[in-house]
């Protein structure tokens, strides 16, 4: 990956006053964020600190701190004395998250359209309209799009005072951004992400309910789909914890002098041969001998 800059000395544009610990802190966040959701941070890849303190030019102790809010936001995985991973990714965590925001969002939604006035409907189609101008989506506006693609979300719901619904959907929707970005690198993939919007704002502006909640459902769970029927047909392997760890263990093998690499495949071999037995004291001996 190419050197991050986190220049402590730079000055911000609106008083010239120099970067504060916490706004490094935000920035190495936001930056070590968006290399795990796009992938140049591999799942499982160890969070090595005194490597990555020179990559983002911070110091060890504001990237640890960085890696500690993306532990809170399951993006990173502690391992006690042993540093920080990536969070690893896998269709099991995505059904859990898509399932969790069906629950959730969809009744929100119900409620939201039942409880909405004028404000929430201006809200609800300002958010449309600028979504709508981001899309179809393209890769160099990928982050854009979420940003705005997360407001229409969050503003289809405002119609519902639920402060703690807005917080816990936001995690979800931040955590699964990482499957919708492979789920838009598919090749061949057919999906009408703007019609699907679409759908979903008439539904609602039209006070139908029950009809925007199916389709908010439908819409929901398109991502999981397509991901398990591109793993069916072969386009696509998610990385596994074994892929990292693997890759690990041969970087260390390769380290190794020939006579440690020539005992530790001794060690193997030993470990998976099956138990010996002592034999008999007469064993090999003719009988009556």
């Amino acid at each position: 990956m190419a050197k991050r800059s986190t220049d402590p000395t730079k000055t911000a544009a609106d008083g010239g006053a120099p970067t504060t610990a916490r706004t490094l802190i935000e920035r190495a966040y936001e930056q070590l964020r968006a290399d795990i959701i796009e992938g140049r941070l591999a799942p499982n890849e160890k969070l090595r600190v005194e490597h990555l303190k020179d990559h983002y030019e911070v110091s060890a102790g504001t990237l640890r701190e960085a890696i500690t809010r993306l532990v809170s936001d399951a993006l990173a995985v502690a391992e006690g004395q042993r540093g920080f991973r990536v969070a690893p990714i896998a269709l099991e965590e995505l059904e859990d998250i898509t399932r969790l925001r069906v629950q959730i969002e969809t009744e929100a939604l119900r409620q939201s359209i039942q409880e909405g006035g004028a404000a929430w409907r201006e809200a609800v189609q300002t958010a449309y309209v600028a979504l709508s101008d981001a899309e179809p989506i393209v890769p160099e506006r990928r982050r854009e799009w979420e940003h705005l693609n997360l407001r229409f979300h969050e503003a289809l719901l405002s119609g519902h005072d639920s402060p703690w619904t807005q917080r816990v959907l936001r995690l979800l929707s931040r955590h699964g951004e990482r499957y919708r970005c492979v789920s838009m690198q598919l090749p061949g993939s057919l999906r009408e992400v703007h019609a699907e919007h679409t759908e979903i704002y008439e539904y609602a502006m039209t006070g139908q309910a029950a009809r925007a909640a199916l389709a908010l459902e439908a819409h929901i769970r398109a991502t999981p789909d397509l991901l398990i029927q591109a793993l069916r047909e072969g386009r696509i392997t998610l990385p596994s914890a074994d892929h990292a760890l693997i890759g690990e263990a041969l970087l260390a093998w390769a380290s190794l002098p020939l006579t440690r690499k020539a005992s530790a495949a001794r060690r193997v071999i030993d470990a998976r041969a099956p138990p010996r037995t002592n034999p008999a004291p007469w064993a090999g001996s003719a009988p009556g001998s």
